[in-house]
């Protein structure tokens, strides 16, 4: 039962449940990193797992049920967070007499947007977020609900052996992790952000992706799997361009390579699919 495979399974949920803590504390930074933790994680056991060829039962259902915490509920908290945060950034912008109303630490800024959402949602406080889009965040509870189904599916979904059909939950967190982690390293100069990057910030734009890539999890599109059954360009000439692509825009990117990576990788796997398709009617 506590075998090493087990074990990290078992640190991957820990990781998971700090994040969460972390995401409710204004450390959006650290909540970011647990989940990154995990994700390593993740990876890991089923490394050992099989190396170890301690493969079980058991594992498989520890795997699920860390990975619904990991990536389902605590990328769920984060978006939730990051809604609340984009209902009203106007203290992140200078006032009439050209003061900047907020001037403090990250996290403190975090925590005075969850302290006013929470004062209008169960006090009845009146606050810039007293009105019916008090509810908005919750949109940010589809992630937890369909990465439930999503990981459900998976272990009894024969076909998911070689290839992924839907968007796994780590890579959907990855793309969600962006937001936050964008969001805290250029929170000092917001106020010089241009209008694309406010509007993508915005409460009903990070509403819209929750639900977007949510439905991804679950929506029958078979997608690559960085499994490596053989190291010959052929038939893995997709996943290498990835971690190519990948390897490259991490440097020059920086934080833009989240998203850049995970929309790369929908769009390859989508290609490599119809290229399948193409060469399957062929013979």
């Amino acid at each position: 039962m506590f075998g090493l495979a087990n074990l990290l399974t078992s640190f991957n949920l820990l990781g998971g449940i700090c994040s969460i803590i972390f995401s409710m504390s204004g450390r959006l930074d650290w909540a970011v990193y647990a989940l990154a933790v995990s994700a390593i994680l993740d990876f890991l056991d089923g490394f050992v797992a099989r190396y170890t060829k301690t493969n079980s039962l058991l594992g498989k259902q520890l795997d699920s049920l860390a990975d619904l915490v990991s990536f389902g509920v605590a990328p769920g908290i984060l978006m939730f967070v990051m809604i609340i945060i984009g209902i009203d950034q106007s203290g992140l912008f200078k006032n009439a007499d050209g003061i900047r109303t907020y001037s403090g630490v990250a996290q403190e800024y975090v925590v005075a947007q969850l302290i006013d959402w929470k004062a209008a949602f169960f006090y009845g406080r009146n606050n810039i977020y007293n009105a019916s889009i008090m509810y908005l965040p919750f949109t940010a509870l589809i992630i937890p609900f369909f990465a439930l189904f999503r990981l459900a599916k998976f272990n009894i979904d024969e076909r998911q052996s070689d290839k992924f059909i839907g968007v796994p939950t780590p890579t959907a967190t990855i793309f969600f992790s962006f937001f936050p982690l964008y969001f805290w390293t250029e929170l000092s100069n917001w106020s010089h952000q241009p209008k694309l990057i406010l509007q993508l910030f915005d409460c009903y734009t990070l509403s819209i992706i929750s639900v977007l890539f949510s439905v991804l999890m679950i929506l029958e599109l078979p997608l690559l799997a960085l499994k490596f059954k053989s190291l010959s360009w052929n038939g893995n000439q997709f996943r290498y361009l990835l971690l190519f692509i990948s390897l490259i825009s991490i440097p020059f990117f920086l934080v833009w390579s989240i998203p850049i990576i995970v929309i790369l990788y929908l769009i390859l796997s989508i290609i490599e699919h119809f290229q399948f398709k193409k060469h399957e009617i062929q013979s």
